[in-house]
């Protein structure tokens, strides 16, 4: 008779399960990367064999390892190059920041350019965004700044010659190179379509740079609890570098990972990304598609029912949006989750309508799901919830909100809208899947800051800033619902984001508890230990 044994006992901590058939317990029993056995100490301790490690936790409080439902960590690598601009909303003190790494760039580059990225839209209230108007601070050199969203760029005059733009040109999404009366380039670019040439101009890390640091970034997501994560901004060339991390054992997390599919992509590119669907190793795989329903409020790109103040917002991101549909149906025929960017009330609805008609459930049982969300109405919030589509929201995204509505996003939106703003609590509420994300290097990508925001809807820290929507606050179990069980069911994991019999063994040690904290401390307590699988990262 063969006696099963644990090769790993956990004892001794607060273990909070996130299994509603036992949502405490006090000692983990852990084999072959699943949980054995979850119960007292007592209990667990009869799995325990000759060679079984005991970690012993006492005084910790242990939770399911956290899931970032949305993040950018290739892109982000691609974006966040030179100086980081976030905080600054004043003209001068941006020229001095770019007058400060132009001089090093120059000191220090072979191939010098001025990069900068995480820029808030505020600046340009003072300053205008053109080529012109940082053409002396960046020394003539070429020059990308990424805004925080990444969905628009200013380059210099080098910067739009070295990325070949010199005119107008119609893409197939709304990408816009933004031009003078008489048709010469500003240097204000929105959407990616429109200032990738100049990005691809700029030097870049190589292949084992970029494995290096994707790995370091991978890694260091351990720190705030987080033990996986969905990645948004994926291609072949994402799968393969995936691969290649996990073959030299440097992927410490697990991934999933979408495939982008944009409107100017042919029935060539498609069937390319169709056949990456089974694609996978032991800890990432694909079989996820990420699509764009439209931009951002900030700059008129989002997708509207009526207009903003400035009369933007009526276009979507699709300008053919039947093939958007389309697109989408053939994707979830072809067994593929389908994930749709859509940030203006139109936006969303338009998925819902596409997601409808294709059906709501990929191959693997997971439901589509929508990204983003920062404005719905109640039609289709109810249409969300009936239909069980996801809602993958990111409440830290908050924190460029500005007391008085007076930043770009509300005062575009008008009242009404911002009335509706991140309706996270009632799409919980409906009863509609919640799963919490940073979409880093957007925000944050410290789990505990997202969860922070999602309880609190102000800046962590400062009880005196603004509270936005109060009405939409989580409690400190939503909120780690969202960044767990939410978080993997909207992927399809069923057996991750609890620790139950036959779950993996993913986890998060900290030294607080996380629901009895208050949410102003919880962004300051220690992780001491994550692991994947059992295994201690």
């Amino acid at each position: 008779m063969t006696i099963v044994t644990a090769d790993v006992i956990i004892t001794g901590a607060r273990i909070i399960t996130m299994d509603p058939r036992r949502p405490l317990a006090s000692a983990l029993a852990i084999r072959d990367g699943r949980v054995l056995a979850v119960g007292d100490d007592s209990t667990v301790a009869e799995w325990r064999g000759p060679s079984t490690e005991v970690r012993e936790h006492r005084g910790a409080t242990i939770t399911p390892g956290l899931i970032d439902a949305h993040l950018h960590p290739i892109q982000g690598l691609e974006l966040t190059v030179g100086a980081d601009l976030g905080g600054i909303t004043e003209a001068s003190a941006l020229l001095g920041a770019l007058r400060a790494e132009a001089d090093r760039a120059l000191r220090e580059d072979a191939d010098p350019w001025v990069r900068g990225w995480n820029l808030d839209y505020d600046v340009f209230h003072e300053l205008p965004c053109t080529a012109a108007a940082i053409q002396r601070a960046v020394r003539g050199l070429p020059a990308l700044l990424v805004m925080y969203d990444g969905h628009t760029a200013l380059a210099s005059h080098a910067g739009l010659e070295r990325g070949g733009i010199t005119r107008a040109h119609a893409f197939a999404d709304n990408s816009v190179i933004v031009v003078d009366a008489d048709g010469v380039p500003t240097g204000e670019l929105r959407e990616m379509s429109a200032y990738e040439p100049v990005r691809l101009a700029a030097p870049a890390l190589t292949r084992e740079q970029t494995l290096d640091a994707t790995h370091t970034l991978l890694r260091g997501l351990g720190s705030s609890g987080l033990t996986g994560g969905c990645i948004m901004d994926g291609s072949r060339s994402t799968l393969e570098l995936l691969r290649d991390l996990e073959d030299t054992g440097r992927l410490p997390i697990r991934i999933v990972s979408a495939v982008d599919h944009e409107p100017s992509f042919d029935r060539e590119r498609m069937a390319q990304n169709v056949a990456l669907r089974g694609i996978g190793g032991e800890r990432w795989r694909g079989g996820l598609v990420k699509l764009y329903a439209d931009g951002v409020v900030e700059t008129g790109t989002a997708w509207l029912k009526e207009p903003d103040a400035e009369g933007e917002g009526l276009e979507p991101f699709w300008k053919d949006h039947d093939a958007y549909i389309r697109t989408v149906r053939e994707y979830a025929d072809a067994g593929f989750q389908v994930a749709t960017h859509a940030i203006g009330d139109r936006a969303v609805a338009a998925a819902v309508d596409a997601y409808l008609l294709a059906g709501v459930r990929s191959a693997n049982g997971a439901p589509h799901r929508i990204e983003h969300l920062e404005t719905t109405d109640d039609v289709d919030l109810a249409r969300i919830a009936a239909a069980g589509i996801t809602a993958s929201m990111q409440p830290l995204h908050l924190q460029w909100r500005k007391a008085g509505a007076v930043d770009d996003w509300a005062r575009r939106l008008g009242p009404q809208r911002t009335a509706h703003a991140w309706r996270v609590r009632d799409f919980w509420d409906a009863g509609a899947p919640v799963a919490l994300g940073s979409d880093w290097p957007i925000a944050q990508n410290d789990a505990r800051i997202g969860l922070a925001w999602a309880m609190l809807r102000r800046q962590p820290g400062d009880p005196d800033a603004p509270v936005f929507e109060p009405d939409q606050r989580l409690t400190s179990y939503q909120a780690l619902h969202g960044y767990t069980v939410g978080a993997a069911t909207a992927q399809g994991d069923a057996d991750l984001g609890r620790l139950a019999t036959g779950f993996r063994a993913d986890y998060a040690v900290w030294e607080a508890d996380p629901l009895r904290v208050t949410a102003d401390e919880l962004v300051q307590v220690p992780v001491s230990e994550t692991a994947v699988d059992g295994r201690i990262l």
